[in-house]
């Protein structure tokens, strides 16, 4: 799940990111806006989701994908859309 937050008086959006694998004991969230290489860890919750919040410029895209237990790509299913990507499958993509 993705829940954007926009302030009419700053130039960046909040943007919430929640996601639920089954049995994951960590992910990350790679993508464009951290280089891939430097991922945006999230927060494990009591009921086994994981959550994040990051700040992003406003009128941006970017591209993304949840790496869960260092190993398994997952795709959010709520992104605004999605972009093939050099490995033959697809990245979720965020607008804000």
């Amino acid at each position: 799940m993705i829940k954007k937050t926009y302030y009419k008086t700053k130039d960046f959006c909040k943007v919430k990111f929640t996601v639920a694998p089954e049995n994951a004991e960590t992910v990350e969230i790679r993508g464009l806006f951290n280089d891939w290489d430097k991922p945006v860890k999230m927060k494990k919750l009591k009921n086994g989701s994981f959550t994040a919040e990051v700040n992003l410029p406003k009128s941006s895209t970017y591209e993304f994908r949840y790496l869960v237990d260092g190993k398994l790509w997952l795709n959010e299913p709520d992104a605004d859309s999605e972009q093939m990507n050099a490995f033959g499958s697809t990245n979720s993509v965020l607008v804000v």
